[in-house]
């Protein structure tokens, strides 16, 4: 059994839900890792990944922290679902018990840098907006309704890796990830860093971190 959150305030449960809510809409069976080593608690999830850490395609993990009220350690990868019909409970009790750990999905093995990261851009939230939108509309127009599991899931890794921003390389997975997991505040620029083949689109709700892309278009 894993240790016990203790949150700061019920208003913490509340902004979990929300969050948890969001990215189970966007993959309905996901799951989501806490990690934690001290006071600060970092939740992140993955609305789009490649189904091994070898496979061609993008993967965008979306991650908020948050400060607990007591130190504690924790690395646990649980079912979105499961966290959900508990969070309630936190918001009386300011205890979240996480579920017995889950079998990690492939994003769970990856490890991003935790410094270096370089300032090199901002954008509107508008356009980050606009590039979800577009490839939302990209792939319902591009999946006839025959299409099978695996065809679909590749046209859509195909339509997500493509940069939406040359210059960075940025997926538009990332911009999808950012507007899904209600990160995009309005009239707070995104802001964007890059460490070596890593970037980072950031606000004031969250995180995006994703590869550069190797499409060309």
């Amino acid at each position: 059994m894993n240790q016990p959150l203790l949150l700061q305030s019920p208003n913490q449960a509340i902004d979990l839900i929300n969050f948890l809510s969001r990215a189970k809409k966007m993959d309905e069976d996901g799951v989501v890792r806490f990690r934690a080593f001290g006071d600060v608690l970092a939740v992140s999830v993955a609305p789009i990944f490649t189904s091994s850490l070898f496979a061609d395609g993008p993967t965008a993990i979306g991650m908020r922290t948050i400060k607990l009220a007591s130190p504690t350690e924790v690395d646990s990868v649980v079912l979105l679902g499961e966290v959900l019909q508990r969070l309630p409970k936190a918001e009386e009790s300011l205890q979240l018990e996480l579920p017995i750990d889950h079998k990690p999905a492939s994003w769970t093995g990856i490890s991003a840098p935790r410094n270096g990261w370089e300032a090199v851009v901002e954008y509107s939230d508008e356009q980050v907006s606009e590039w979800a939108k577009k490839g939302i509309k990209d792939v319902a127009e591009s999946l006839p309704d025959s299409v099978g599991g695996p065809v679909a899931a590749r046209i859509r890794a195909q339509i997500w890796s493509r940069p939406v921003d040359i210059g960075l390389m940025l997926p538009g997975a990332a911009a999808f990830a950012m507007a899904g997991l209600g990160f995009l505040v309005k009239g707070e620029n995104v802001k964007a860093y890059k460490n070596k083949n890593w970037l980072r689109l950031s606000t004031s709700y969250g995180h995006v971190i994703t590869r550069e892309s190797t499409r060309i278009s």
